[in-house]
């Protein structure tokens, strides 16, 4: 196909049928990206496409067009290219309609670098394996380079002097016995080569002191390591007789109230937008755009091969091209819609990953019950919930974000972590005895050190519009005296965030701090802001020193919560390049200008995810471990807004019963007696939704370790 051959009108596609400003950039819109800039000319044959996305319009176009009020949005790309034989490295707005090159920025290197392509990861491997200093430090090691492979890593920033200018990779060696072999069994600890991936040298090679190469096995698909099978469970079979609740058209989603659309983006993955609750109706809206725009895996060993071990999983890799084809019955269980993930290869041409993104229906138990002592009504009703989901795996992590959307308004994002840790050798016992500090013992001699993985969602709010405002509430003991002269009085204190300077608020389970998103002007039925409560999970921010290189990268991670005001610039919360970033991009800037935060149109940049201290057990394949955040609506309603689940025919037989109550509605019960003690005799309907069993197939490793 060439640019002719298309006649795109502003909004268009190429059957000049109209495309929503929002839809994700199609195979069609891909290929003529990739003509345009091909015939640009400083476009030359070693140079890759780094980066191609969708530029979405500014929120007042969209609200305005969807209103009637404006014209439809020009669809537009940004385009970052790599000349992989210079270094030279743009970054482009193109109209994809027009085909007019609308601007191009080209980076000096001395705010971040455009990120790592899979070539530049393919040939580090090759630049160690010609380095005669690479070679003789593996020779006194016992080893060949036909006999490790190498790792490469992003770099970070540290300032060496022979670096400036430069786009390095940092490279660790692992020892694989045949073909078949998890070579993260066998860390070759003590060794790191710096690598100039442009002008394939390296520029520096670290040779410690060496460890034992450990002898553990770490082939978790071997049946000998994976003992005797199971064999006591029994099938679980999910089935939705009349089909799933739920109506796709395109990218455009309705279940039960929700109104939302699905996208992909090869730099956050799945995206979740303009999320909207229908209430009598009416439909409000809550969330514009959600994403997880940042992932940061910060190390904590500081031994002289570890000490730059910090991942952004997201700017510096685009974890969404490593998004997995997902697998029924594997991956997703139950009756599934599937939407394929579309994005540019560094060619320019569009890939498909079949099934990237998984949509289903799970039941969630109890959604409300009550049997009542004084006028004998027992009811209850069946919860279910809509997941939307997509995995992708980045070197020996793989990681499954699911975004959950609940009957009664509530809004979830679990991450789900699995796959294999990034092993070290273990050095064991100190001359007093101690043991290694920086790590734990999985295996024998083998090490897994200790880590954070820290995400960070982007939730770019409407909660009934976009006059918003952000309040920190925290629960407060009163003290014993007047007025509460028994000293059991509580209360709660509310704290209005005014500018984005002090929006940076760390979440404190010891007052069970929430932040409350409110509207400003809508109120409710009793006269108070309308709003959605954002629920932290408890868990360390970043703990590397403040001074650290990696906390001036990395601000969003030192604090659980900012708030800014929108700006369609502001997307990632370590910036836009993050490759090579010595900080002050991303965070760090957008709240420099401390704007105002009342009433405005607000940003909720919130990190959660775990700090781990890894296991036996999480050896050679780690049982999944989650990290969440919960939305739920706080006076959004006016009263609870599931009372309408409808009603679901109760089973009171296990027996047979094969699979769940397709209604997920509720069991009524006429005179099941007034007082009593327990719950006798109501018939709560069979539900089984099992855990989504991770395994199958991927589009792709990045050769790294988050």
């Amino acid at each position: 196909m060439t640019i002719t051959d298309l006649d795109l009108t502003p909004g268009s596609s190429a059957d000049g049928a109209a495309v929503h400003p929002l839809s994700s950039l199609s195979s069609t819109e891909f290929e003529r990206i990739r003509d345009l800039v091909t015939a640009w000319p400083d476009f030359t044959a070693t140079t890759r496409f780094a980066y191609v996305g969708l530029e979405e319009p500014h929120k007042a176009e969209v609200l305005a067009w969807q209103a009637g009020d404006g014209a439809l949005p020009d669809r537009r790309a940004r385009v970052m290219l790599l000349d992989m034989a210079t270094g030279r490295s743009t970054d482009s707005l193109l109209s994809i309609t027009t085909g007019e090159q609308l601007s191009t920025l080209e980076l000096d290197g001395s705010h971040g670098q455009l990120p790592v392509l899979i070539e530049e990861f393919e040939a580090v491997g090759e630049i160690a394996s010609a380095d005669a200093g690479w070679v003789a430090a593996l020779a006194a090691r016992g080893l060949t380079v036909d006999e490790v492979v190498c790792v490469p890593l992003s770099a970070g920033f540290y300032d060496f002097e022979e670096e400036k200018g430069r786009r390095i990779l940092r490279v660790l060696a692992f020892r694989q016995d045949y073909p078949e072999d998890h070579p993260w069994a066998h860390p070759v600890d003590g060794l790191s080569a710096y690598v100039d991936a442009s002008a394939r040298i390296v520029t520096r090679l670290i040779d410690a002191a060496p460890l034992a190469i450990p002898a553990t096995s770490g082939n978790f698909d071997d049946p000998a390591l994976q003992g005797e099978p199971l064999s006591t469970l029994k099938p679980i079979v999910i089935t939705q007789p009349e089909g799933p609740s739920f109506t796709v058209d395109g990218e455009f989603v309705s279940w039960a109230n929700w109104n939302f659309q699905v996208g992909f983006d090869v730099r956050e993955g799945l995206v979740l937008r303009q999320l909207s609750f229908d209430d009598k109706g009416v439909a409000r809206p809550v969330i514009y755009r959600a994403s997880i725009n940042e992932m940061l895996v910060p190390y904590g060993d500081p031994s002289p091969v570890r000490f730059w071990q910090n991942y952004f999983d997201t700017g510096e890799y685009l974890f969404g091209r490593f998004t997995n084809s997902l697998e029924l019955g594997c991956d997703c269980v139950g009756e599934i819609h599937y939407f394929d993930a579309t994005m540019a290869d560094e060619l320019g041409n569009p890939t498909v990953i079949q099934n990237g993104i998984c949509m289903h229906e799970e039941d969630f138990g109890t959604l409300w019950k009550h049997s009542d002592m004084f006028t004998g009504s027992n009811e209850t009703r069946r919860s279910r919930r809509l997941v939307i989901s997509f995995f992708t795996t980045v070197g020996n992590y793989d990681y499954g974000f699911y975004w959950y959307l609940y009957l009664d308004g509530t809004i979830e994002c679990e991450a789900k972590l699995t796959g294999i840790l990034f092993t070290s050798s273990y050095p064991g016992l100190d001359e007093n005895g101690a043991d290694y500090p920086y790590a734990s013992e999985v295996a024998p001699g083998l090490g897994g050190p200790y880590h954070q993985h820290l995400f960070s969602a982007r939730l770019d709010m409407t909660v009934d519009g976009i006059a918003n405002a952000v309040e920190e509430v925290d629960a407060v003991r009163v003290p014993i005296g007047p007025g509460n002269e028994h000293g059991n009085a509580f209360t709660k204190r509310i704290t209005r965030i005014a500018s984005e300077k002090e929006s940076g608020r760390l979440a404190d389970a010891s007052v069970g701090r929430a932040w409350h998103v409110i509207n400003t002007s809508a109120t409710n039925a009793m006269g108070r802001p309308t709003g959605y409560v954002l629920l932290p999970q408890q868990s360390p921010v970043l703990l590397a020193d403040p001074s650290s290189s990696i906390a001036k990268r990395a601000e969003f991670a030192t604090k659980a919560l900012f708030v800014t005001q929108y700006d369609p610039a502001e997307k990632y919360a370590a910036g836009d390049f993050v490759h090579q970033n010595p900080g002050g991009d991303g965070i760090t800037a957008y709240i420099a200008g401390d704007r105002p935060l009342d009433g405005e149109d607000v940003v909720l940049w919130h990190t959660f995810g775990p700090t781990h201290f890894p296991r036996p057990e999480d050896w050679p394949v780690m049982p999944t471990d989650y990290a969440k955040f919960t939305l739920k609506p706080y006076g959004f309603f006016d009263r609870n807004p599931a009372l309408n689940v409808p009603a679901s025919a109760g089973s009171g037989s296990h027996a047979g019963a094969g699979a769940s109550d397709a209604a997920g509605g509720h069991c009524a019960h006429e005179g099941a007696g007034a007082a009593h003690a327990g719950h006798g005799g109501h018939g709560a309907g069979v539900s089984l939704s099992g855990p989504e069993l991770l395994e199958g197939g991927h589009a792709g490793h990045a050769p790294h370790g988050a």
